[in-house]
């Protein structure tokens, strides 16, 4: 497993891309500063911060998110089999509230919550950016 971001789940999705790219300086990866998801990544170090839209997260996960009560971060966790992972975590008593589905044409994802109501998306990366 690797840790792949730590995923900040905003509502101003603008002003927070402003202030990760212009007052902390991160690099983003795609320039997506209207959302819905930017990754910034730092100088050096493999992982990075994402913003992704409260808005599209809730939709995912059939829930209400346009106020800032909701969840506000989202651990991502890049694993290599998804099905196996998830069958693992479900023999151990965990409980997926979403998936294994894809996300994107580029990776499957699963999100379930720790003990505090933290989001955790497990990642089976199905194409590398190019």
């Amino acid at each position: 497993m690797e840790l792949a971001q730590v995923r900040l789940l905003v509502t101003d999705f603008a002003a927070c891309y402003r202030f990760y790219a212009e007052v902390l300086g991160l690099k983003p990866q795609s320039g997506a500063a209207d959302g819905p998801y930017e990754k910034f990544s730092p100088a050096t170090g493999s992982a990075g911060i994402a913003l992704q839209d409260r808005a599209m997260m809730a939709e995912v996960l059939g829930e209400l998110g346009d106020t800032a009560t909701g969840h506000r971060s989202l651990v991502v966790l890049r694993v290599d089999d998804l099905d196996a992972y998830c069958e693992r975590i479900a023999a151990r008593g965990g409980t997926l509230l979403h998936g294994p589905a894809p996300m994107t044409d580029r990776m499957r994802v699963a999100h379930l919550k720790d003990p505090e109501g933290n989001l955790v998306e497990l990642q089976e990366w199905l194409l590398l950016r190019g």
